[in-house]
């Protein structure tokens, strides 16, 4: 079941997927309380979690993350294929993430393409990846 979720329950998957090494805070996001965060669970259980950022007809989601064990299940396709519906139906035209380098290939099965724009944080390279919604049926 996917529902909508705070962003303190984002959080917590947040820190222990992708920066367990940094202080909490780390995984905050500027713009964090006004996101729509999106959870994955599996009964009870929250598996994957991902926050949609919304600007008019552009959106970015961010903090995609699934807990460790979970992974390779299809709960983060899953999850993003529900949010890119969910941003067409809000009228967003073009979404847009930092994707992890090395996840590149994840993000180019559900449509999104590389950008020229690239940069590392944390020690970790990301691609600039983009898909446009308006030309596709939900």
């Amino acid at each position: 079941m996917i529902k909508k979720i705070t962003q303190e329950q984002a959080w917590q998957i947040r820190h222990n997927v992708m920066w367990p090494e940094k202080p909490f805070d780390y995984i905050k996001v500027d713009g964090d309380d006004r996101a729509i965060h999106y959870g994955l669970f599996i009964e009870t259980k929250l598996i994957s979690v991902i926050s949609l950022f919304i600007n008019n007809e552009e959106a970015q989601f961010r903090k995609f993350a699934t807990i460790t064990t979970e992974q390779n299940k299809g709960y983060g396709s899953t999850l993003l294929r529900h949010t890119l519906i969910q941003a067409k139906l809000a009228g967003v035209q073009r979404i847009w993430c930092n994707a992890r380098t090395n996840k590149s290939a994840f993000y180019q099965k559900f449509g999104l393409q590389a950008t020229d724009q690239s940069f590392s944080k944390g020690g970790k390279e990301y691609l600039i990846m983009e898909k446009q919604l308006s030309t596709e049926t939900t």
